[in-house]
């Protein structure tokens, strides 16, 4: 009966310190845990805990190697849809830097239709009055990387990026509007 009490009491303490235990979110997760397998490059701590970014990522690490070099060094993955659904004609990749004296949003849209489509990437900062960056024309890879620095790091969170794609007829494939940061 002794042991019975003891390993019931145990029980209830093991239970007791995971309820009241403070739980791991992707910002506590060491940058080997947010390391994008066969690549150089890193999810963000938001892109982390983002399940759908981390999927597309793990499933096209080229295509992550790819557009991370596009922007440069110290950008980390931080979102990633596949466009429209999962027909999959485009790719939106957003990469977040927020180092000392240099934060931005860099944003590029892969083509995956494997054939050449008049496609528009547009970033705008979370700023009244601000400049959008665009790129748009006729691309069989990728349109982009369209980049916004901003010192404070204030305006590039929640800043948005819009990605379009027209068929040869003018047809819209893909009209995307969504923020290009994981904004709470």
């Amino acid at each position: 009966m002794r042991n019975v009490l003891r390993t019931a009491a145990a029980g209830a303490a093991l239970a007791l310190t995971l309820l009241t235990a403070p739980r791991a979110t992707a910002q506590d997760l060491p940058s080997s845990d947010r390391h994008i397998a066969g690549t150089s490059a890193l999810l963000s701590e938001k892109g982390a805990g983002d399940a759908r970014t981390r999927a597309i990522a793990e499933a096209d690490p080229e295509a992550v190697t790819a557009t991370a070099t596009l922007c440069g060094s110290g950008y980390e993955l931080e979102y990633a849809e596949r466009l429209p659904d999962a027909r999959r004609y485009g790719t939106l990749f957003t990469y977040t830097k927020f180092t000392t004296g240099s934060s931005g949003v860099c944003a590029l849209f892969d083509n995956n239709t494997g054939s050449a489509k008049r496609m528009k990437l547009k970033l705008c900062p979370n700023k009244t009055g601000a400049t959008c960056t665009v790129d748009e024309g006729t691309f069989s890879r990728y349109a982009g990387p369209v980049k916004y620095a901003d010192v404070s790091g204030r305006y590039v969170q929640c800043s948005m990026v819009s990605a379009l794609m027209w068929d040869a007829n003018g047809k819209v494939l893909i009209d995307r509007v969504t923020s290009a940061t994981l904004c709470d």
